[in-house]
């Protein structure tokens, strides 16, 4: 079914509260699907809660769900004989492939404010403990983190299972950082945590492609990526790579800190593992 017939289906039950989201939702281009729920509030002026009761009062479970079916319904307009325009003929893929993510990497370097990058290099240089967290992709990332952060010497850590995250957020101290990675700002677990870790005076650090979403409420500095995915697209590479982008230039501002130490540690690192090696 036609989204946008389903929302107009549904719009004489909305309330009015309910149906500024469902005029936004009617008249926005396929820009919305990368909407984070907050953009979606404030965009309709209306507040988070009323996105999510809107979502439910049209058959969904809540916003993601939603989104996916968004990506769906504009996927299925694509299709050949569809009526759409966007072409699918295109046969230079690695070319398009490699123009998306060297657009993703210069838009991620766009967006980077010195200042914040900065403080985030002079809050981790100084916290006693580090914690990476993140889940799915972004855990991937987290773990990447982890490694690169050990080569230089620094001591972080990263972990996948959300209990032992748990755990770890809840032990962390004033003056330690959590950094968390999340490209939608929405991820629950991700949000969770990162709250867990600020209750116990932990500094918070956010990376996501989203200025305004739910993890920026619990940060204390937000670092942007620029790699956009629609709910069809997780595991994006592209926005893989703008959050590792981010990660090695706050490890690139680390070693600065101390290159004679850093070099040390390169040495030390790559000593130790080169035996593992035929």
């Amino acid at each position: 079914m036609d989204l946008r017939l389903k929302v107009s289906s549904y719009y004489p039950s909305l309330t009015k509260s309910e149906q500024k989201v469902a005029d936004y939702v009617l008249n926005a281009s396929e820009e919305i699907m990368y909407r984070s729920v907050t953009e979606l509030a404030d965009l309709s002026a209306v507040g988070e809660t009323t996105v999510m009761r809107f979502c439910r009062a049209i058959g969904f479970k809540g916003y993601q769900d939603f989104k996916l079916a968004l990506a769906q319904d504009y996927s299925a307009r694509r299709l050949p004989g569809s009526g759409g325009t966007e072409s699918e003929t295109e046969s230079d893929f690695p070319g398009l492939v490699y123009r998306e993510l060297t657009s993703i990497l210069s838009d991620t370097m766009n967006l980077l404010d010195r200042a914040k990058l900065d403080e985030a290099v002079r809050r981790i240089h100084e916290a006693p403990y580090m914690q990476f967290f993140g889940v799915g992709t972004s855990g991937l990332t987290a773990l990447d983190a982890k490694n690169r952060m050990l080569r230089i010497g620094r001591r972080a850590e990263a972990v996948t299972d959300a209990h032992i995250q748990a755990m770890m957020a809840a032990t962390m101290m004033p003056g330690d950082v959590a950094l968390g990675i999340s490209l939608s700002g929405s991820t629950l677990d991700t949000v969770d945590i990162l709250t867990k870790a600020r209750q116990q005076g932990a500094y918070v650090i956010a990376l996501t492609n989203y200025a305004k979403s739910p993890i920026t409420s619990v940060a204390d500095l937000v670092l942007l990526t620029a790699g956009k995915e629609s709910p069809l697209e997780g595991g994006s590479i592209g926005a893989k790579m703008s959050q590792l982008l981010l990660i090695d230039l706050i490890c690139e501002g680390l070693a600065r800190h101390d290159l004679s130490h850093t070099r040390e540690m390169r040495e030390r690192t790559a000593k130790a593992v080169i035996e593992r090696i035929y």
